[in-house]
């Protein structure tokens, strides 16, 4: 028998099916070949969960920050010390475990007319993810109605395959609390 002008016996010919068919039994490796199929996937899916999770822990963290530091200012200990917008910002950041940087925190304290002119305005440039919000403070008297603001800018580091946190042209994510409440008559 001859194959391309060479002759080859049909022992050889069986001898090469027979490997072929060794070679499409062997499944050593397969393990390996799936894993580095399925890793891309299965890692940003555990990437995205911590990063969602991180997200919602600093600003669950906020949340609390900004709702204890708004009961000093609710019973009258804030303005007993004088607080100033510093000794504020310090009274926030002191329940934040050490997961902010608290320099870039920025909050606003001011007193309202009444619950329903409380208001909040946009506190970026949605076009460049810069600050607009002006920072204030004036915790009022006893019986007013004041309106507390905290806002921060969470960095976002996981952008792989179309997921990504961030909600600021900047690559971060705005989290923000918000309290209104009636200070005690003190």
């Amino acid at each position: 028998m001859s194959i391309n002008g060479k002759s080859v016996s049909v022992l050889k010919l069986f001898s090469r099916a027979l490997n072929f068919r060794r070679f499409k039994k062997d499944e050593n490796g397969v393990t390996a070949i799936e894993f580095g199929m399925l890793a891309l996937p299965f890692f940003a899916i555990i990437g995205a969960i911590l990063e969602t999770s991180l997200v919602f822990l600093a600003s669950q963290i906020l949340d609390s920050a900004v709702n204890d530091s708004s009961r000093l200012i609710r019973t009258g200990q804030a303005q007993a010390a004088n607080f100033t917008a510093t000794e504020y910002k310090a009274a926030i950041c002191d329940s934040l475990y050490g997961m902010f940087n608290c320099e870039n925190l920025r909050i606003k304290v001011s007193e309202v007319a009444n619950f329903g002119s409380a208001t909040i305005s946009n506190v970026v440039d949605l076009d460049d993810g810069s600050w607009t919000f002006v920072e204030n403070y004036d915790d009022g008297t006893g019986a007013s109605v004041i309106l507390v603001e905290a806002y921060y800018k969470w960095p976002t580091t996981l952008d792989l395959l179309s997921f990504d946190l961030s909600n600021l042209p900047d690559g971060t994510r705005l989290l923000s609390s918000v309290r209104v409440f009636r200070n005690e008559p003190f």
